[in-house]
């Protein structure tokens, strides 16, 4: 199929909202030739554009490979509801940017799978697409359907949409796959599929078998073709990747407008609550040179005033303090700033904030997670009440006027007393706050539930009994009604159905589709989440939500994600568990290996290990 006339588009884009999200063009997108171009690339992000065009990982992937001479990559994202009808109404299907060509006419269709709440978006997009829902039901005529991101830590929900999933990093796997469909192209899918699977990294779910016990637990995720590996392990990049310094530069606000240097990926921190923590292992950081060189690159080359300094924990980056001050000398008098989207609760982060916010003081972030030291140490945030005190003292006496605090509800073995610590908490930094600052000192209190993520210590344990995570909620809503103070939390169904779908098997994709099927679409956002029509979808499937999310599972349970390596031993999570019900704390891994396996599991791939962080040359 050709490209879509935009006589076509011009017709449907004035009668939707924001039609900016659809048309392409944006400064710094890449237009290839189509038809002289061998691989055929589509990016695709299950939300909307505005969510989507902030994510970096995508933006790697885009760069490297319209990098390739031979490969181009397009990007589509989740239309608004509003365009979404008028694509059906209008008989058109779903199309890339840049070309505005149907998906269905590439080569390879690939999601970024990166919360759970967005899995019924993925459907939409393939219906809109016209690509069948179903791996199973696609013949040679069709695109691969591929994935990746965290959410495929657990890919089993959605293996019946897929053709096959990227564990891990994919920056070098990706390319390979696109060299395999290059040198296939004509063979039969199936053995397309059967020589991807030998990829390291590459998981395809139509060739392992899943076993279930009489009460419906997984007994085994098993091999059903000869040569395909039992588990599969995460691929991963020893060293970081180029920067991305051409990013597309959107026609309009989105989330995180600006341009974004990564300068490290992984955390030492070892969070116990943390799946990021877990998975992304090892650290790996860049040279300060080539941040620095980066960031030339970037505001040149897209006209941003504001940089952001990616990482898990910003304030971790062994080299922070002299790279923000070469990068404050070198930009400061062309008013740029810097953001460091990660800190400590520690004055530290506050220096360094303050470094970077000179002349702007925007606000500061931190995250004590829990409001009582008891709790912090069940879930290794190794911060004390000390801590967040004098770090509030420095912020507030260095100028700052607004603090936000992010919490966690229900994290394991919580009490009411836990919450009327946190309580507590913001109160004394409202107190500090307000000798500081007077009547402009704002602190804005975040609660979220803590939903047990697979890969991490707290895999095998329940979600909180939401009736009592409510009455927490209202609690410290009532708590926190002063002056000067803002509390906000999360809506306990939503995370009902994030727990759900994140530790859910094979079985519970039959309940993704019939929630689309009953109208589900956009359900992280508030105004569209339907729970009822959940509940009926899990039902008509012969499913219970609470089954998946509140069940406590026995350390020697088979969990759905058995079959997935990330590197770190099953072993070393459940000490961890251990260690959580003691309140032992385990250290950072720069002050020393922990012994969790990754080392061992990824020993080709390193250069050198020293203090936690894997070094590259």
């Amino acid at each position: 199929m050709s490209a879509i006339a935009s006589e076509r588009l011009e017709r449907i884009l004035p009668t939707v909202e924001r039609p900016g999200r659809y048309t392409g063009g944006e400064f710094n997108s890449v237009v290839k030739d189509w038809v002289t171009t061998a691989v055929r690339l589509a990016l695709c992000y299950p939300d909307v554009y505005e969510i989507g065009m902030s994510n970096l990982g995508l933006a790697i992937l885009y760069d490297l490979v319209n990098k390739r001479p031979s490969a181009l990559a397009e990007r589509a994202y989740t239309p608004w509801p509003d365009m979404a009808a008028a694509l059906r109404r209008a008989g058109l299907p779903l199309y890339s940017l840049e070309t505005h060509h149907p998906l269905a006419d590439f080569d390879v269709v690939g999601f970024t799978l990166q919360y759970e709440l967005n899995y019924t978006n993925v459907l939409e997009m393939l219906d809109l697409a016209g690509i069948p829902l179903h791996s199973a039901a696609r013949s040679e005529a069709h695109p691969l359907v591929i994935a990746g991101g965290s959410s495929t830590y657990n890919p089993e929900p959605m293996a019946a949409f897929f053709d096959l999933f990227v564990i891990g990093e994919g920056e070098e796997v990706l390319l390979e796959l696109l060299d395999l469909v290059l040198a296939m192209r004509g063979q039969p899918r199936a053995e397309l599929l059967r020589r991807a699977a030998e990829i390291p990294g590459i998981y395809v779910p139509g060739l392992y078998q899943v076993d279930y016990d009489l009460a419906g637990r997984v007994l085994a995720v098993t091999p059903s073709d000869t040569g395909v590996p039992e588990r599969v392990t995460k691929r991963i990049m020893p060293c970081l990747p180029p920067p991305v310094t051409r990013p597309v530069v959107p026609f309009l606000d989105i989330v995180h407008d600006r341009a974004n240097v990564e300068i490290q990926r992984g955390c030492t921190e070892g969070c116990r609550f943390c799946q990021a923590g877990m998975i992304y292992r090892p650290v790996r950081e860049r040279r300060p040179e080539e941040v620095m060189d980066a960031v030339e690159q970037v505001l040149a080359n897209t006209g941003y005033d504001e940089v952001g300094l990616v990482s898990l924990a910003s304030s971790d980056y062994s080299q922070i303090e002299p790279l923000l001050e070469a990068l404050v000398r070198r930009w400061a008098p062309e008013h740029v700033s810097f953001g460091l989207p990660s800190l400590r609760v520690d004055a530290f982060s506050v220096r360094l904030a303050g470094m970077v916010q000179a002349t702007r003081k925007t606000g500061l972030t931190f995250a004590p997670e829990a409001g009582s030291e008891r709790l912090r140490a069940v879930i290794n945030k190794n911060v004390t009440e000390d801590d967040l005190v004098q770090t509030a003292e420095a912020a507030y006496s260095a100028g700052w006027d607004r603090i936000k605090l992010y919490f966690m509800l229900g994290l394991p073995t919580e009490s009411d007393e836990d919450v009327e610590a946190i309580a507590r908490l913001v109160h004394r930094v409202a107190d500090i706050g307000r000798r500081h600052r007077g009547g402009r000192a704002k602190v804005h209190a975040s609660a979220s539930t803590f939903v047990p993520k697979p890969h991490s210590p707290f895999q095998w344990l329940p979600l909180a009994d939401l009736d009592t995570v409510q009455r927490r909620q209202r609690l410290l809503h009532e708590r926190l009604r002063r002056r000067g103070v803002q509390f906000d939390w999360t809506e306990p169904r939503t995370t009902l159905l994030e727990a759900a779908l994140s530790r859910g098997d094979r079985r519970v994709g039959a309940a993704v589709e019939a929630a689309w099927r009953g109208g589900a679409v956009f359900d992280a956002w508030g105004e569209h989440f339907k729970p009822a029509l959940w509940q009926e979808a899990f039902a008509a499937s012969g499913l219970d939500m609470h089954w998946y999310a509140s069940r406590q599972r026995a350390l020697d349970e088979v969990l759905p994600w058995e079959h997935i390596n990330v590197g770190v031993k099953r072993e070393f999570l459940a000490a961890e568990w251990e260690r959580a019900t003691s309140g032992e704390p385990t250290p950072d891994c720069r002050d020393g290996c922990q012994r969790c396996g990754l080392l061992e599991a990824f020993r080709a791939e390193r250069k050198a290990v020293a203090k936690g962080v894997w070094q590259c040359p």
